[in-house]
């Protein structure tokens, strides 16, 4: 590599964009292209960095399989940035395998890292614990533990396990400051700001209150019966009622918790299940086949027993609760996806969310008719955002100077 092709390269190790642009602006070499994609990325914009890293890896053609993984690597972190699960994340295993095969070990493992980000980002968290297992941490630059670190944080929250995911993130702020990269230390804040903020809304007895991470493991290590409306399950202790495709009968528990030890009424049941306001005795009918489903399903945990206006909630435990996401009104787990200040496709969302794409695009027009969130682009290109997010940042995490062999 000539001396500015060196220079710029590490005002990019650096986290200095525009002082990497001054030496390579002008150059249109396979080389030059590369580090302007990586700098225009790191500078936010998205797209010209994609453009420019595809004609570098058209530049450095079969000759230099190194360099073109090199910028399939980084087109797939932008890739993940912008929430484009598609085809340049399919090239990130065969770009990892080349690397690795080549003797670039830091820019392998740090394509294990984007595995496992990609992995956590659609709730594939035994898969992403597997991927870091299999990762020598060693080998990774500050810049690519901060990230490692980020994602094993993500993994604890995701499991509710509020003290791994505290030293995981402490971990990365340490690997963050050793990077001296200002992008990467925002970002490792704004994780540990998650981590102290709200993320579900508690009812029991009545009263409703914001809890912490911290708070909700502690309610799941109780014997408290728990209505999770976070996750669509019941539980209590380590028994575990999954109710994840039954919405009917998931509204139906969900109503008799939020008042106990009260009864529901047959009415208010009807409407939740089935937001039927003028019930029929056809309704009614199918009021009984489904509380009798639920008596069913419940038993490990409560029973059901039928009163003279509706029914009530028999717990094994003394207390029940009702675990809902932060957000009030419908479409909470997509805004709360949206949230992260990210850019997301509809097709990612429902990826992420196990969901039909159209249910998540009904989701979508419904929070963007009540201003909660707002679309940029058009067809396959088209991201949507929380409006209450002024912008979205860019977390690229590129260890190493992508040009060379």
């Amino acid at each position: 590599m000539d001396s500015l092709i060196t220079a710029a390269a590490r005002a990019l190790a650096a986290g200095d964009p525009l002082g990497a642009l001054k030496r390579v602006a002008l150059r249109e070499d396979a080389a030059a292209l590369a580090l302007r994609g990586v700098a225009m990325a790191q500078l936010g914009d998205l797209e010209r960095a994609r453009d420019l890293l595809r004609r570098a890896a058209r530049a450095f053609g079969q000759k230099e399989p190194v360099a073109r993984a090199r910028c399939a690597l980084a087109e797939a972190e932008i890739a993940l940035v912008t929430r484009d699960i598609g085809k340049s994340l399919q090239t990130l295993g065969a770009a990892r395998a080349l690397l690795d095969a080549r003797g670039d070990k830091a820019n392998a493992a740090h394509a294990a890292c984007l595995e496992a980000r990609y992995l956590l980002l659609v709730g594939k968290l035994d898969e992403a614990e597997k991927v870091l297992e299999a990762l020598d941490a060693s080998l990774l630059p500050p810049a690519s533990l901060a990230g490692h670190a980020l994602v094993r944080a993500g993994i604890a929250m995701r499991r509710v396990r509020a003290g791994p995911a505290r030293e995981a993130l402490d971990e990365a702020c340490r690997a963050a400051q050793a990077s001296a990269i200002p992008a990467q230390m925002a970002e490792v804040e704004r994780a540990a700001q998650l981590l102290d903020a709200p993320v579900a809304r508690l009812l029991s007895e009545g009263r409703e209150r914001m809890v912490r991470l911290d708070d909700v493991e502690t309610l799941f290590a109780s014997d408290m019966m728990v209505v999770d409306a976070c996750r669509n399950v019941v539980r209590g202790g380590s028994v575990l009622v999954p109710l994840q495709g039954r919405p009917v009968l998931f509204a139906l528990c969900k109503k008799l918790a939020e008042v106990f030890p009260g009864e529901a009424s047959r009415e208010a049941l009807l409407s939740a299940a089935f937001n039927a306001h003028d019930a029929d005795e056809s309704h009614r009918a199918r009021l009984r086949v489904e509380i009798g489903r639920l008596r069913k399903v419940l038993q490990p945990l409560a029973g059901v027993s039928a009163t003279g206006r509706g029914f009530v909630l028999a717990p094994n435990a003394k207390s029940v609760a009702v675990l809902s996401p932060p957000v009030d009104g419908d479409h909470g787990e997509v805004l709360a996806l949206l949230s992260d200040g990210e850019a997301w496709s509809s097709s990612a969302l429902a990826q992420a969310l196990g969901v039909s794409p159209r249910t998540v695009q009904r989701a979508l027009e419904a929070l963007g008719e009540r201003g909660k969130a707002e679309s940029f682009g058009r067809g396959r290109a088209c991201r949507w955002v929380a409006t209450a997010i002024p912008g979205f940042p860019t977390s690229l995490l590129l260890p190493a100077p992508l040009p060379g062999g």
